[in-house]
């Protein structure tokens, strides 16, 4: 019998990346591909590497792939301008936001 080929071409509508993989920490386990509530990912054809981001438009930032995954560090959000959040030290007056 023959393989077939698979192809999976991201839906690149915009330049939207709503999470960031740190390829020197993630190992590929694809668990945020099995917790992700609405599908963005698919595992990677190469074994050990990142999951492939199939359809970034469509995330809810809901953080279940960020809260399971097992190595810390290894994705993280890279929210939208309008939903970073900013706060204003008391005692300095400095202006601090969450890291993207």
């Amino acid at each position: 019998m023959t393989q077939k080929e698979i192809y999976a071409l991201p839906n690149i509508i915009t330049p939207n990346t709503p999470v960031i993989f740190n390829p020197e920490i993630c190992n590929g386990c694809n668990t945020c591909v099995e917790v992700c509530q609405v599908d963005v990912f698919i595992p990677n054809p190469v074994e050990g590497k990142p999951p492939v981001i199939l359809h970034p438009d469509e995330c809810w930032y809901g953080g279940c792939c960020v809260n399971e995954c097992p190595n810390p560090g290894a994705i993280s959000f890279n929210w939208p301008i309008q939903q970073r959040g900013y706060w204003k030290d008391k005692e300095t007056g400095q202006i601090l936001r969450d890291s993207y």
